[in-house]
């Protein structure tokens, strides 16, 4: 699997409860663009629209030798591939629950184009800083077991 593109902030702003991988629905400009690796998760989420799932402002830069016409629009809602039971299966944790669907990682899978969906509940101002106290005492334990031996 050829990585693409990763989105760091969202294991920092949400604790992530599972991950689904979904194929999604590009033009052909995009795949263009996601090739040459063009592709901004950051502000991405998705959403449930009439029983499809959807992701929303992913930012795939226009293609620079296309032309204008054939371009698309960087930011426009891109339809995500999933198994209709899975589906289901999301709806209802999403609304149920009040979770949130983020786009974690895109990658390449033999030639199609993955997206690493996760199932996350949003961190609250003291659980950042406990995830990050707990990265530093854990830096500093492999810090003193080096410096031992």
């Amino acid at each position: 699997m050829k990585s693409i593109s990763e989105n760091r902030e969202a294991r920092h702003l949400y604790e992530i409860l599972e991950t689904y991988e979904c194929g999604i629905e590009l033009k052909g400009t995009e795949v263009k663009s996601v090739r040459a690796g063009k592709v901004n998760l950051r502000d991405g989420f998705a959403r449930f629209k009439n029983g499809e799932l959807y992701l929303l402002n992913v930012h795939i830069s226009p293609h620079e030798t296309a032309s204008t016409y054939f371009n698309h629009d960087p930011r426009r809602s891109r339809r995500l591939l999933m198994h209709r039971a899975e589906l289901r299966k999301l709806v209802g944790k999403v609304n149920q629950k009040g979770l949130s669907l983020v786009p974690l990682k895109m990658y390449f899978k033999g030639d199609w184009v993955k997206v690493l969906i996760g199932l996350g509940q949003g961190k609250k101002l003291h659980d950042k800083r406990q995830t990050l106290k707990e990265r530093q005492e854990k830096r500093e334990m492999e810090r003193a077991v080096k410096h031992q031996d």
